[in-house]
Order: C-alpha cells, then sequence, then structure tokens
C-alpha cells in the first residue's frame, strides 16, 4: 500500500495562501536547493492528487512551462477530486467524484510512488478531517502573514519525524499523523 504525502508550503502563523489565491509571497523563499528538494519528490510521486480549484490554476500553468518541475507535474497523472461536474484537460488527469475516503483508498491500493496531495486548503482539511493523509511534508517559509487560508481545520496530532533548512530560511518539516486522533 502506498502513502498519501500532503506536500504544503506555508506561513510560519499557518497559512497555505492569501485569499486572493497570489502565491508571490513564497517565491521569494525557493532557490536551487528547494528546486531541487521539490523536483525529488514530486518526480517520486505515482500520481498527483488535487482539489479541482489547485487543478484549475496548476494545469495551465505547467502545461506553459519546461524544466524539471513542469516534467514531472505533466508527466506524471494527476488525480483531481471534485463534487462539481468538469472536464480534466491536463493529459493524465482522471476526475474523481465519489466518495473521499473511498477514492484515496483505492489509489492508495494500487501499486507505485506515494499519492501526493497538493491542497488547496479545502481539500487538504478535508483529507485531514477523514484521516487520510500518512505524511504531512510542510515547507515552512519565514514569513507570517496575518490571515489567509488555513492549512488546518481543527486539532491533530502529528509525529516530527524530519527537518531540513534551507538557505533562505525556509524549513521541510516531515510529521506523521498519530493513531490516537482526539
Amino acid at each position: 500500500m502506498r502513502k498519501l504525502i500532503l506536500k504544503m508550503d506555508m506561513s510560519l502563523d499557518g497559512y497555505v495562501g492569501h485569499g486572493d489565491g497570489d502565491p508571490g509571497w513564497l517565491l521569494q523563499y525557493h532557490d536551487e536547493e528547494v528546486t531541487d528538494y521539490q523536483v525529488s519528490e514530486l518526480s517520486s510521486a505515482g500520481v498527483h492528487a488535487m482539489g479541482r480549484g489547485v487543478y484549475e490554476e496548476m494545469a495551465p500553468h505547467w502545461q506553459a512551462s519546461d524544466g524539471p518541475i513542469a516534467d514531472a507535474m505533466n508527466g506524471i497523472p494527476k488525480a483531481v477530486f471534485s463534487r462539481s461536474p468538469f472536464e480534466g484537460t491536463w493529459p493524465t488527469t482522471t476526475v474523481h467524484r465519489g466518495d473521499l475516503a473511498s477514492e484515496i483508498g483505492a489509489l492508495k491500493d494500487q501499486d507505485g510512488g506515494p499519492v501526493l496531495a497538493h491542497g488547496g486548503s479545502r481539500f487538504a482539511q478535508s483529507l485531514t478531517q477523514a484521516n487520510l493523509i500518512d505524511e504531512y511534508h510542510l515547507l515552512v517559509h519565514p514569513i507570517t502573514l496575518g490571515q489567509g487560508l488555513p492549512l488546518f481545520g481543527g486539532p491533530l496530532r502529528l509525529r516530527l519525524t524530519e527537518t531540513r533548512t534551507f538557505p533562505r530560511g525556509s524549513a521541510l518539516l516531515t510529521y506523521t499523523r498519530l493513531s490516537d486522533q482526539p
């Protein structure tokens, strides 16, 4: 059984973005080492899972891009979760409309690299509330936003399993969930 890993960039105060969706605040912290980490993690995925909103933001961007991150995003299958009807036009995309836990369970039962979930915040919160995430890979940037889209929507107990720092002050925190959730 493969793992479901939530990969998210976030601010020090726990937000994954401004309400306007502009990712500019986090780009200032991306350096060569962060890019190398991202290429490695994205390339290891067996499938990229995301909500429809993130899919609609990412699809045109990565399809028009080139380079190692674009190669991983364009070449690896995408699983998009949406309750609203829409068609995924990004090659290798499958749209999932069924029960989230059942659909994720079916992906985890397949062979291959991990299921790498990208979010957005509502999708990440849904995965967390259903106890579906095996590991959290949180790239925390040294900035506070004061408000925005929170990553977590309720209590969650985690165990820190790995840390890594980057030259511009960002820290990768890897957590596993504890089985005795509140």
